[in-house]
Parts: structure tokens; sequence; C-alpha cells
């Protein structure tokens, strides 16, 4: 085996290895959030699509004076085609398309009407209160940008333009495969040696916050040939496969010797760091291959810091979900030895905490914690009003 690479090394191999896939598919807008747009996207028409009146009033055709003659009414959806003369005025409602002949809309809380007549108190400034068609984008002009992440503003914007189906990136099919004979599900009593498996689930629920939504489960003794039989399996049928546990060294950790046999190419196993240094990734072809720490604390974070982003990178994100900001820290913490940390903490806009029970397999204060703090190998303490490397994690 390869001796421990730094954090940033690991990184940087992960960018280097995972490449966006070339397939694509025409998706309805109803399934499009959190997918990314495969194609530069042009307007089909212009938005507004006509002069639309801003609020509720009149619309005038300006005269040198105050008063104004209402000769009609415009609702939102009439298709006016009235044409006014100077000093005359329609009652006009938000959305309602403006005459072309009127160059003002005046709203009704500064207008006093009498009989058919109305009156306008204030100065009029010409053009206000209209929204001018293509205002906010102009036919067969550029809407969004290939790459970007559909969420519910943009697939609302891309209604707005009337389309109905979309060409993205398809997602990654995704396998958890947990290892352990100890592992057993919740709901059922535990005897001597078993504890209940917890770490598909979260892993599970992780891929649901980045939109991956169709995940597959499964379970392997610890067996070596059940082990090779299953990941064959899933390197078969899957983009990724997510490893949970028996990656380490152990008479019973079989998952580096089956990928091995299997024609996996290892990129990288073991990272200096603190939690989570038994990682491993590798590929065959375009299968990718994360095999997780079996801690929980380490399994996650691993998956924010390496996986995430290698999906996201496969479904052509340009924009990473996990925020690397820098915040003043609460508290002071030291850490022992020379490996990078990554320490379980709580962050708002301008502090980040971190949190007592940083052990790998404590799940207790990951369950409460929004952000990941980085050590790098050269920092060995952090002093309370410092600013320091924090990763924000999806909420």
């Amino acid at each position: 085996m390869k001796n421990l690479i730094a954090v940033e090394e690991a990184i940087a191999l992960v960018l280097e290895n995972v490449e966006t896939t070339t397939e694509t598919e025409l998706i309805s807008l109803d399934r499009a959030i959190g997918h990314v747009l495969a194609e530069d996207l042009y307007a089909p028409i212009s938005l507004p699509p006509f002069p639309q009146s801003a609020m509720d009033g009149y619309a005038l055709n300006y005269h040198d004076s105050n008063k104004f003659l209402v000769i009609g009414e415009v609702k939102a959806g009439d298709a006016t085609r009235q044409i006014l003369s100077k000093g005359q005025a329609v009652r006009i409602f938000t959305g309602a398309e403006v005459p072309k002949s009127a160059n003002v809309v005046i709203k009704q809380e500064l207008i006093s009407k009498e009989g058919q007549s109305i009156s306008v108190e204030g100065t009029i400034v010409l053009g206000s209160n209209i929204r001018q068609e293509g205002e906010q984008i102009q036919k067969n002009s550029l809407a969004l940008n290939k790459g970007v992440t559909l969420n519910a503003s943009t697939i609302g914007f891309i209604a707005a333009l009337g389309l109905v189906e979309i060409p993205v990136y398809k997602k990654p099919s995704v396998v958890i495969i947990v290892t352990g004979n100890e592992l057993v599900p919740g709901g059922q009593d535990l005897k001597d040696g078993q504890i209940y498996e917890s770490n598909a689930v979260m892993l599970k629920n992780a891929l649901r916050s980045l939109g991956i939504l169709s995940v597959d489960v499964l379970e392997v003794k610890d067996d070596y040939q059940q082990t090779e039989l299953v990941l064959n399996n899933a390197l078969q049928h899957y983009d990724f496969t997510l490893v949970s546990g028996g990656i380490s060294v152990g008479d019973y950790d079989f998952v580096g010797r089956a990928l091995d046999k299997l024609g996996v190419n290892q990129i990288f196993y073991k990272v200096k760091q603190k939690p989570g240094q038994p990682l491993y990734f590798g590929r065959r072809d375009h299968n990718f291959v994360f095999a997780l720490p079996g801690n929980p604390a380490s399994t996650l974070s691993c998956f924010y810091i390496y996986a995430v982003r290698a999906i996201e990178l496969f479904m052509g994100k340009t924009n990473s979900t996990i925020k690397k900001v820098r915040l003043t820290a609460k508290n002071s913490y030291t850490k022992t030895g020379s490996r990078a940390h990554f320490l379980k903490a709580y962050a708002d806009t301008e502090f980040v905490e971190i949190l007592d029970g940083q052990a790998s397999s404590m799940l207790r204060s990951f369950a409460v914690a929004n952000a990941l703090v980085y050590l790098p190998e050269e920092l060995f303490k952090i002093d309370a009003g410092v600013l320091v490397e924090t990763l924000l994690l999806p909420n």
C-alpha cells in the first residue's frame, strides 16, 4: 500500500479523475430540481412579452394637465387594443398589458376620481410603473448557462419562458454497500456484540441533499467471496459505489483485496487526516468507488469532503454544495498528532464553534453540526478569535 497522502493531494486526485457524464436527458420541469443544465438555454420569448403594469392604477397618455378622461379598463389577461389619445386613461391592474399609446402608469393611491375623470396628485414621471417588453430578457438571448444547478427559482424562470422540458445531465446511479457481521437493522433486539446499522440511512439522506433520490443499499457480511460478488455487481450497474467499512487492514476487512481482484484502479488509499485515515478512492472505467471508514463520523466526514465533490463533478455542477469560508473561532482547540483534522462545528454567519465529542465513532455532535473546521497538518492549535477555514455542510 502507498504511504499516506495529504488532504490537498487527495482532493486534487478526485478532481483529476472524475469527469462530467456525457449522458443527458430531456426532463419535465416538475422533475428538474437538483439537476444540472446540459446546454445553454436561450429565451424563446421576451419577458415580459408585452409592456406590463407594475401595479394597480391608471395607464395614461400624458398631456399638459393633471386631469384625464377614463375610457376603459384593462385586467390581467386582457388583450388590449385600446388606443388612448392625449389626456385619456384606462383603469389597469398589476400584470395587465399597458396600451402602446400609454406612457405612464399612476398608482391608484395618487388618483382622485370624479365621474369618468381622474386627477393625478404630484409629479408625473413618464415611463414609471411600466415593465417594458423584454425588460427581464429579450427573445433569443442567453437565459441560463450550461452547468447551472436547477433550483426552485431557476425552474420558475424557465417555466415563465414557456418551456416544459429541458436538457440536463443524468444524475449518477449510486449504491451503498454496508459491511460487517455486527450490524443489524433498527427495530430488532440487539444480541451481544451487535450494534444498529446507521451509516446507510445516513448516507442515503446525505445523497438526497444533493438531489440524488434513487439510491440502493446492499449488505455484506464479513466474507471474501460475498464481498467480491456484491462489489462486482455494483461495478457493473452503478456509477458510484460507496462502501461503508471493511477497508482497513483487519483480518476480516476484505474490500480492498476484492476491489484489486476486480480490476479497480486504486487512485489513493489512506489520507493523512483525522477522522477518516483509511479512505479509499478508485475507479474502473467510468465507475467510481469510495470505500469509507466504518466509524460513523469518519464515514460522513469523508463523504462530505471527497465523495460530494466527485458526485457533483459527474453531474456537471460547476460550484460545490460544500461552501468554504473563513469564520471567527468561538473557542480554542489543540490537536494531537500531525494529521490534518476536520472538526465537527456549528457555524453562523460570522462565528464557528468547535463542538465536543470529536471521536470518529461519535455521531451525537454531528447531529447538531452544520460545518467542519479544517486544521491542516502544519496547524496544531486554534485560538478563540482567529479566522479558521470552515466547510459549510448542506442543510
